[in-house]
């Protein structure tokens, strides 16, 4: 038995130069692993190919999930024959822009890669993981990076900054490439502020807030009113949502944050964490 946590993560800064010949659109993006985390149990003993459970009963079992797309990839690479089963217990929402799926495969890579002692370095696994999605290599890395490319090109940068978090997200995902195929005819709201927010430790800024306000004026709304509160030093909707991340100040109780926000804006999905020192 071998247990691993997958961590989600926030996009610290998402540039988007432009779309690529091949139809993926070219980002930079410092993307952090944070506190929250799904885990994966692995197990050998008395499996018959590869079996499959979750927590989360609204999630695929199928071939379309992303752990099992992540355990037939590497079985089939790597000819083994051996079953497996794994069981995630899932903490991280999905359709939240945090990479909850993605972490899920990646971890799944490094796990059987552990359990099997098939001796893959991290650049091959993260050359698999390429294959089955742009940000999973980012996760394959355990570390915060910038990457590039359409997300598959990584390079792990030191962050030893622990900043306290606090993640919201609403009832309703945005699909990523939706966000993405708007990108170029999007334009920005009036009231609403986009600009780079700038901090000691790096810059806050999304290039994908804007499609996205446009169709989901309340993500538009809930960063305005966070901007507001003065336990917030920063926000921003972390890669294509629908998640909304608050860097919090030093030392600040979020009861009261909490409370506001529940009366402001409803019964929303909230995280406090903070940036994993991996």
């Amino acid at each position: 038995m071998m247990n691993l946590n997958a961590p989600a993560k926030i996009n610290l800064s998402l540039k988007v130069l432009g779309k690529r010949e091949d139809g993926f659109h070219e980002i930079e993006s410092l993307m952090v692993p944070v506190t929250l985390a799904d885990t994966l149990s692995f197990n050998t003993g008395g499996a018959t190919g590869l079996e499959f459970s979750c927590s989360d009963a609204s999630l695929p079992m199928d071939g379309s999930n992303l752990v099992v797309r992540a355990a037939n990839l590497f079985l089939e690479r790597m000819d083994i024959k051996t079953g497996v089963k794994i069981h995630l217990e899932k903490k991280i929402p999905h359709g939240a822009g945090l990479g909850g799926g993605s972490s899920d495969a990646a971890t799944t890579l490094i796990a059987l890669n552990t359990v099997f002692k098939t001796g893959l370095d991290t650049d091959s696994l993260s050359g698999m993981a390429a294959e089955l999605g742009s940000d999973i290599p980012f996760f394959v890395y355990r570390s915060a990076a910038v990457c590039r490319g359409r997300g598959e090109i990584v390079t792990p940068v030191d962050f030893p900054h622990r900043l306290p978090l606090l993640l919201i997200k609403p009832e309703f995902g945005v699909p990523t490439p939706w966000a993405y195929k708007q990108w170029r005819e999007s334009r920005e709201l009036p009231g609403i502020n986009y600009a780079a927010q700038v901090f000691p430790w790096g810059t806050l800024v999304n290039d994908l807030e804007r499609p996205v306000f446009e169709k989901y004026l309340f993500l538009a709304v809930l960063k305005r009113w966070l901007l507001e509160q003065p336990e917030v030093a920063g926000a921003m909707m972390s890669g294509s949502g629908s998640t909304t991340l608050a860097v919090l100040r030093e030392g600040i109780e979020t009861g009261g944050l909490r409370q506001r926000l529940r009366e402001r804006h409803g019964d929303l999905w909230v995280c406090a964490c903070e940036t994993a020192q991996q």
